[in-house]
């Protein structure tokens, strides 16, 4: 059989099938495109009905480069050719899969399988991160993805060599015709206008639309999970729709407007077809509607703060949102929540688990709807089931009962290197799928990243042989002069995210010296959270890198998202503080925080120098750009920096302070001298004085972030403004008896009398 008459042929189980197959043509480059041509050709797809993702041009079809492979995001294609020659990533084959059509091929140009694996590329120089090199990357993610292609059905092999072709398997699975989705029914006693029912493709997403219907009424939840390709967020368009055509304000908002576009597409199709679009604008995130209702999109944390009071929200892919952020839409009047159960948009298995406690504990009435039949091929399809596999969309951590008993004293805990990880599926699955949940934003290229990336290193917690615990290690530092001399002036060094802040942005170019792993990701199973298990393998991985012979080991770090939780849970396993972003992220709203923990002399000067000029600059970044910092955050970074503020003031600054909390001074006749006061108290390694969180909570946002009056009298629950005024006086008198000098006390033994 030549390559034409496999491509024919598995074209008509295709379409039969309503299913997709794939076709790898491994060998040489040049042969591949001619043998690609060939088969979309005899397969019957017309040139614009195909795309060719590739670094090259020049060819008569559509082209895209791998690069820009997330354009074909909610399109969809009858073939797409992607060359896996040059600049391969598993991103770019995860998004051309779920663009491929029912009835249609994915055709795989590869190098020989058998070759693939040891070849580098421009991925694979991207994994290599300085000081390491092309050559330090391994092969094994391609040397598994291979693997799946050999085994998997409906995955078909032809081998080009030397002018010759041979198909080393045929894909065809012999399957029947499947019978076609369930068609959708317009119910006689809805909401929604008729026309969003008659634009849905299945009788799942009728469902789901149906169920959308809740969010006319205040007070409603409606969460909407489903696998890519389920038609979830065109459900989520035609609810934002038919809410708009009714004179709501409808706000969506995802992780980029991107995600939302099949969203909007949607809306603007129904609302155009009941002659209800009154306007759109430039941009496309805004839709007037005929009566004054309108859809619009917001970044995340933006629209978080519900602007201009919508009457609902949808958050599409709202997996891939961290939890502090999904917990402020709860808010709403009335909220949806899109989700995707496998794909690297986000887990819904991470939403269910880190997010849906809350939303069940709220004052919102949940209804759940679940999308499982695909819109665009048929149930079962075999190349969706690969991908699956190959990729891990569907990793997912050991079942509960199996862990559900797991203690710090019942694990064992393993180095788990890439040999180990490919040897075990189970393992790998179990390891990975933890790694996603621990994380709102996971993709496919972080499994390249795991299993041949020369920087990573995957630690574990094993309950009887399950993973309970993980934590993603990369090693950092160690950088050449030249390296810390380019990042100095500017350059941008990949995988070096605690050198790189700290010589860039803090200005010390030695900062790249001194070596260390930084804790890029860590996850426990959710059955048994806060039991003490992260803090175990924690001191695991310490011990293990202190103990390293003759590899020196300087430091430990991590940089996250600041949570007053978090923060506290670094500070308890040794982390101090060294620095607070000044920018928030723009999918989670959140300020990052980097911390160190020492773990030699090198490492010691550098944490201490950094957490030093942390608590130096604190005041002047609280001021400015940390203004509107979560005021908890800043307490508990400021507590975590280890580098206590001495409190020297001059005698009249102690006069002014004493007379403020003790008299009828004002604070603001010295404000830097009440922000010293503030600082050495909030660095105190033993806690400072006596204060409450609402008194410390009001030396952050009137002292240090410098708010006006009322807002913070509002913010914190005071009555007036000079209630508030009278409350940070209050507030200064146990800083005047733990700090004050014999100037003080004296200034404040004429009020006693």
């Amino acid at each position: 059989m030549d390559v034409s008459t496999l491509a024919a042929a598995l074209r008509e189980e295709a379409a039969r099938t309503n299913e997709r197959r794939l076709l790898v043509l491994a060998g040489d480059r040049d042969a591949g495109v001619d043998a690609a041509f060939a088969a979309v050709e005899a397969a019957g797809v017309p040139d614009e009905g195909v795309t060719l993702v590739t670094s090259r041009e020049g060819f008569r079809f559509k082209r895209l480069s791998p690069k820009r492979a997330a354009a074909l995001l909610g399109t969809t294609r009858d073939a797409i050719v992607l060359d896996a020659h040059e600049d391969f990533s598993p991103n770019a084959l995860g998004r051309v899969v779920g663009a491929v059509d029912g009835g249609g091929l994915l055709v795989l140009l590869t190098p020989p399988l058998d070759e693939w694996p040891v070849r580098r590329d421009a991925f694979d120089e991207h994994l290599a991160v300085p000081p390491f090199g092309v050559d330090d990357v391994t092969g094994r993610f391609r040397e598994r993805l291979v693997g799946t292609l050999r085994r998997h059905p409906g995955v078909a092999i032809v081998s080009l060599a030397e002018g010759d072709a041979t198909v080393e398997r045929d894909g065809l699975t012999g399957a029947d015709a499947t019978v076609g989705a369930s068609p959708p029914t317009v119910p006689a006693d809805r909401t929604f206008p008729a026309g969003a029912y008659e634009a849905c493709l299945t009788a799942d997403q009728a469902r789901a639309v149906r169920a959308l219907e809740a969010l006319c009424d205040p007070g409603n939840a409606v969460v909407v999970e489903a696998d890519r390709g389920r038609g979830k967020s065109s459900a989520a368009g035609l609810a934002a729709g038919s809410l708009a055509s009714s004179g709501a304000d409808v706000l969506i908002t995802a992780p980029g407007f991107r995600n939302a576009s099949e969203a909007f597409a949607r809306a603007r199709e129904l609302l155009d077809a009941r002659g209800a679009l009154a306007a759109e604008s430039e941009d496309g995130r805004t839709l007037d509607a005929a009566g004054g209702g309108r859809v619009r999109f917001a970044p995340p944390p933006d629209a978080a703060e519900l602007p201009g009071g919508p009457d609902a929200v949808l958050v599409d892919e709202a997996a891939a949102l961290p939890v502090r952020l999904l917990s402020r839409f709860l808010d709403a009047p009335a909220v949806g929540f899109f989700t995707t159960v496998h794909g690297y948009e986000g887990a819904g298995r991470g939403f269910s688990v880190r997010f849906r406690d809350r939303l069940d504990a709220s004052a919102l009435a949940v209804r759940d709807v679940r999308l499982d039949e695909p819109i665009r091929y048929a149930r079962g399809d075999p190349v969706e089931s690969w991908a699956f596999r190959a990729l891990l969309l569907d990793a997912r951590p050991a079942v509960e009962p199996l862990v559900a008993d797991a203690t710090p004293e019942s694990v064992d805990y393993r180095a788990l290197s890439s040999e180990d990880l490919l040897a075990d599926e189970h393992l790998l699955r179990e390891a990975f799928g933890l790694l996603v949940l621990a994380h709102y934003r996971t993709e496919p290229d972080d499994l390249a990243r795991l299993l041949d990336a020369p920087n990573l290193a995957l630690r574990a917690l094993l309950h009887r042989g399950r993973v309970v615990s993980v934590a993603l290690l990369a090693r950092e530092g160690g950088l050449s002069a030249e390296t810390r001399r380019s990042m100095y002036d500017g350059a941008r060094v990949r995988g070096n995210m605690l050198p790189d802040v700290l010589t860039s942005q803090l200005r010390d170019e030695d900062a790249g010296i001194p070596v260390g792993y930084r804790v890029m990701r860590i996850a426990t199973h959710h059955a048994v959270r806060s039991e003490g298990l992260g803090s175990r393998l924690l001191a695991e991985v310490r011990a293990e890198v202190e103990g390293e012979n003759p590899a020196r080991t300087d430091w430990l770090g991590v940089g996250y998202g600041a949570t007053p939780e978090l923060v506290s849970f670094w500070e308890r396993n040794g982390y101090r503080t060294v620095h607070l972003s000044t920018t928030r992220n723009e999918t989670s709203g959140e300020y990052s925080a980097l911390m160190l923990l020492p773990l030699s002399g090198a490492g010691r000067d550098l944490r201490d120098r950094h957490a030093r000029w942390f608590t130096e600059r604190a005041a002047g970044v609280l001021s400015d750009p940390l203004r509107d910092l979560d005021p908890d955050v800043a307490r508990a970074a400021l507590r975590a920096a280890g580098d206590a503020v001495a409190p020297e003031l001059t005698e009249r600054e102690w006069r002014i302070a004493v007379g403020a909390s003790y008299g009828p001074g004002l604070y603001t006749t010295a404000p830097e001298a009440f922000r010293t006061l503030a600082l050495a108290h909030l660095t105190a390694p033993d806690g400072g004085a006596e204060l409450t969180a609402r008194e410390e909570r009001l030396l952050v946002r009137k002292v240090l972030q410098a708010h006006p009056w009322p807002a913070v009298a509002d913010e914190l629950g005071f009555v007036s403004a000079g209630q508030c005024m009278r409350a940070l006086g209050d507030a200064y008198a146990p800083l005047v008896d733990r700090y004050g000098t014999d100037a003080a006390f004296e200034e404040r033994e004429r009020y006693a009398e």
